[in-house]
């Protein structure tokens, strides 16, 4: 394998937060879970390796089913099974046209929302993440932007979810500044995207602020504290930088000038790299 392939999975509930990678890179795969206390970095052989519509890692297993994690490596035992309830789709690929282009980093969602059963047991620690709520998206290529600001959300009363990322991306010679977000509240999917015209108003460590046409996307990140997440360069997992996997934020969703959405939350999701 020249690249990477991973897959994201977060399982959010009360306070406790726990995200799953699951990925392949050039010289081997690896198991990412990071909480609210600490993050881990599993290595395995390519052969361990088995990837699809379902991966299996050593004797772990992600799908849009659920997870059955069976780890036990360097005095790191972490153990558990969550399904999922029905996913919940975007419209269509988040990449739009670009998704056509040969992209340094092509970006997924599986799902913006779904309910979860079960548990994980982290190195002693049991968290029952039944009633909580799930988030799946993937990413796959040879290197992760050299700067870009990401943020995600589903720690909100009813079915709701927010993401959104900024990133330099290089094409074909020349660098910009890409976008791709989507606001689903209570059934509705509103999209802002490069591809769909949106205005980069704001963007930096502590907010970023979209303008698509009468839409409007307000974001204020506050109080975080990070862990360590490893990501891709030239297909080989050698960037190091943190992931704040809950933190304070504001979300403030407006359509011409009226306030569909206004919610602040304990528990989002959020990396700054520059």
């Amino acid at each position: 394998m020249s690249g990477f392939c991973g897959m994201y999975y977060k399982h959010q509930a009360g306070k406790h937060t726990a995200a799953l990678i699951a990925a392949a890179a050039a010289d081997h795969a690896f198991i990412q879970v990071i909480t609210n206390n600490d993050s881990y970095y599993l290595r395995y052989p390519l052969p361990d390796c088995q990837y699809g519509d379902v991966i299996k890692i050593g004797d772990s297993i992600f799908s849009k089913q659920g997870v059955k994690i069976r780890i036990e490596q360097n005095g790191v035992v972490i153990r558990g099974k969550i399904k999922y309830s029905i996913l919940t789709p975007i419209r269509y690929d988040i990449m739009g046209p670009f998704r056509y282009l040969p992209m340094q980093c092509r970006h997924t969602i599986t799902s913006l929302h779904h309910e979860l059963d079960g548990s994980l047991n982290i190195c002693g620690e049991k968290i029952d993440f039944t009633g909580g709520a799930g988030y799946i998206e993937g990413d796959s290529g040879t290197s992760f932007p050299s700067n870009y600001v990401w943020v995600q959300c589903n720690d909100f009363p009813g079915k709701a979810c927010i993401t959104a990322a900024v990133a330099n991306i290089p094409l074909a010679g020349f660098r910009f500044h890409g976008c791709i977000c989507i606001v689903y509240i209570d059934g509705a999917e509103y999209r802002m995207a490069t591809y769909l015209g949106v205005k980069i108003i704001c963007c930096d460590e502590n907010r970023i602020i979209l303008q698509q046409g009468k839409l409007r996307l307000e974001i204020y990140i506050g109080a975080r504290t990070g862990h360590k997440l490893i990501a891709p360069e030239n297909g080989k997992m050698v960037r190091e930088f943190r992931e704040f996997i809950t933190c304070d934020a504001r979300f403030r969703f407006l359509k011409d000038g009226a306030v569909l959405f206004d919610r602040r939350s304990g528990n989002a999701s959020f990396e700054f790299v520059l």
